[in-house]
């Protein structure tokens, strides 16, 4: 049972990245999916999650209209799509996955992790 996030990098300020999250070992389409990321020094925060079903889909407001989440269960895959991007965004991002109707960003809610990618927004 393991989730891997995929596609970080580097990137200018305007620039965009899409993140991977794919799991293997589970259905990943019977789990939410959330998206989180903690920067040097700071506590990892919430940025998106979608249902297991994708019918419903939350969003922090630092990165409502410039981030997109989704995910394909046929692939077993989840991405978050990151346009418009910041400085500010710079952090290490993960996935992980809890319940399938939940919809939460607190990282208390979620009991499996991927390991991180590392975003890097230069200015």
């Amino acid at each position: 049972v393991q989730l891997q996030a995929s596609g970080g990098g580097l990137a200018q300020t305007g620039g965009s990245l899409r993140l991977s999250c794919a799991a293997s070992g589970f259905a990943l389409g019977d789990y939410a999916v959330a998206w989180f990321r903690q920067a040097p020094g700071k506590e990892r925060e919430g940025v998106s999650c979608i249902t297991g079903d994708s019918t419903r889909k939350q969003y922090d407001e630092s990165v409502k209209g410039r981030f997109t989440i989704s995910r394909d269960n046929a692939k077993n895959t989840a991405y978050l799509q990151m346009n418009s991007l910041r400085p500010e965004d710079t952090a290490v991002y993960y996935c992980a996955t809890t319940v399938p109707r939940l919809l939460s960003l607190d990282p208390s809610a979620y009991d499996s992790w991927g390991q991180g990618t590392q975003v890097t927004v230069s200015s």
